[in-house]
This record gives C-alpha cells, structure tokens and sequence, in this order.
C-alpha cells in the first residue's frame, strides 16, 4: 500500500516532492503500473517501484525533472538481451516505463483531494491524461468494485488511469497474544487495524499504538465501528460464547474475509447452528505448519494478503475455485489426542 505512505508524506511536505509512477510494463516487472514513489526534497524515498535497481537513477532524473518544473517518461529495457547495461546488471527482464513529475499545482490538488476521500471511505479514480506539452489532471469518484489500474496509448491521447482505494479494514477480536502477533506483522502491509474486546486491560494503546482500540461486547463493538461487507475480521479471543456472538453479528454482512482461530473440535462447536459460507476461514491461516503465535501470525498475514489480492482481480467464486477460500475444515496436523492444531 504504496500510495498511502506517498499521500501521507505529500501531505506532510506539501508541494516539494517528486513522484514516480509506472505508466506501463512489458514482461516481467517486480512492481505493476499504477505503483508510485516519492523522493522527498530531504533525500528520503516513500514506496518502491522496483527492488532497488532503479531509484538511485529516478534520483538523478527526479532532481532534473525538479529543476525543469517539467514533467518527463522515462524508459527501461531489463531484457539482458536487449540492453546490456540495465538489462545486465539487473536482470529482471521486462521493460518498464515510467513518468516522473513534480508534485505542484493541480496534481498536488488532486493527490490532496483523493487523500481526504479516502479517509472518508470513498475509493477514486485518479486519470492522467496528456501530450507533448501539458499534463492534465482528473479525480472521479467510484465504487469500491472492479477498481483497476490500467494504462494506454493511442494515436492521437495518452491516458494512465490508476484507483486509489482506502486501507482495508482488519477487526481483530479478541486482544491476546495471537491478536498482538498478528498485529505486528500485518500493520505494515497497508491495512487499517481494529483491535476489539471487552476487557480494557487488554485493549490498549500501548499494546497497539497504531489501532484503533475498541472496548465493549460483540454487539457493541460491531455498533461502534459500523461493520460492513468491505472488512476483514479475525476472531481470536478464544472465548467460546464471544466467538460465537461475534460470527452471528457478522455472518450475515457478508465480509470480504472472516478467520477463525482455534481447533477443529472448537471451530464445530462455534458453528453448531451456522451455515458456513465461503468467505470464512477456518481454521485461519495458510497451511505452512506454523507452531506458537508468531508463526501463525505469518500464515494468517500471507493468507490476508493472498485473499486482498483475489479480492481485487477475481469474482468470489473464482477465489473458491482457486483456493483462495479453502474448506471449514481444511487439513491440518492432528495432536496425540486426535484434536487439531490451532496453528497452521
């Protein structure tokens, strides 16, 4: 999530910094079109548009671009077989290109505009479109459906039209240690975290800075945050009747994506009276054989990041097929008493 920590930063610098976007790729690419990245008047760099091979020469062309007030494209051959120097020396193999520009004037609007959108829940549209000697500037409004980022060149107008879509939101009931494991990992990857439970000591600030602490009962806590069909909901408390009073609230809304820690034999008795659909995840996590909080916290942060990417390219029922959803109850390793694993 990119674009957010480059809004965050234009925010903060204001009308300094210059931006590197991906117009369109050709072959491999590390980043796609549509991933941007900042370089700040301090030196400093927000985002990433390849693995490191290209930002010290965007640097160089970011400072002329600076210089100029001009905005410019930049191409590159990766194809060793083509250009023996970046091909060579990095490897990739793809073709890239890139527009670099200043961040003034009406793209500092718009940047500033889809900001405060997206803080207010809206996904945009931000559509470049230009030719030899001006730039122009759109912001549309969109639904938070089909959003893709897509570039084309035709004869005669050249557009880039990239979505810019708030953070997903992760509720995490339940504020014990797989939830604080979880947290950790999954606050760098671009979502906006919920830590929810009923028990204050618990849910805290100085145990999720970065979160939103929420206090109160499922119905309460679902009330509070106004939860809705777009979110992500992680349910670890491990209290069999809070579980089990959080599923029933949030069931019916249909949300993109609901994991569920705990046993098998416990996962049944929180879904005795339930119809189980697809969007549920139980146990939660990816099966990589994951042992103790931490671990697991790596396989439910790579599932939320495999299901994130499946919501954005693919039907629902595309992602069961491909096994973006896998069964309620999916293989796992049996303990001596023939009970499963919480981990996974």
């Amino acid at each position: 999530m990119d674009m957010h920590d480059v809004l965050s930063a234009i925010m903060t610098d204001g009308e300094q910094g210059m931006l590197a976007t991906i117009v369109c790729v050709e072959g491999h690419s590390y980043r796609k079109a549509g991933a941007a990245m900042l370089f700040r008047q301090s030196g400093e760099q927000v985002g990433t548009v390849s693995p490191g091979c290209l930002e010290h020469d965007l640097f160089e062309r970011a400072a002329t671009v600076a210089a100029s007030g001009q905005f410019e494209f930049i191409d590159y051959n990766l194809n060793s077989e083509e250009d023996v120097i970046w091909g060579e020396a990095v490897g990739c193999g793809g073709k890239i290109r890139l527009l670099v520009e200043p961040v003034t004037g009406r793209l500092f609007s718009v940047l500033m505009e889809a900001k405060e959108k997206n803080e207010a829940g809206k996904p945009v549209k931000l559509i470049r479109s230009w030719d030899e000697q001006a730039m122009r500037y759109e912001l549309l409004d969109e639904e938070e459906t089909e959003l893709e980022s897509s570039c084309a060149e035709g004869d005669e107008t050249n557009y880039l039209s990239i979505s810019i879509k708030p953070k997903p939101r992760l509720v995490l009931f339940g504020a014990g240690k797989d939830a604080e494991a979880i947290y950790s990992l999954v606050k760098s990857l671009g979502f906006h975290i919920v830590a929810a439970d009923w028990r204050p000591s618990l849910c805290t600030k100085e145990r999720f800075p970065e979160a939103q602490c929420v206090i109160g009962s499922p119905g309460q806590i679902a009330e509070q945050i106004g939860l809705r069909a777009s979110d992500y909901l992680i349910v670890c408390s491990h209290h069999l009747q809070q579980d089990k009073e959080m599923i029933r609230l949030a069931l019916p809304l249909q949300l993109v994506y609901i994991g569920i820690m705990g046993s098998k034999k416990r996962i049944r008795m929180l879904f005795e009276t339930f119809l189980i659909p697809s969007n549920v995840r139980a146990p939660i996590g990816l099966s990589i054989g994951a042992d103790g909080p931490l671990e697991i916290a790596v396989s439910v942060a790579a599932e939320l990041i495999a299901i994130r990417a499946g919501n954005k390219t693919a039907p629902r029922r595309e992602m069961v097929r491909n096994g973006y959803f896998g069964p309620l109850f999916s293989s796992r390793s049996k303990q001596a008493d023939g009970d499963e694993e919480t981990g996974t």
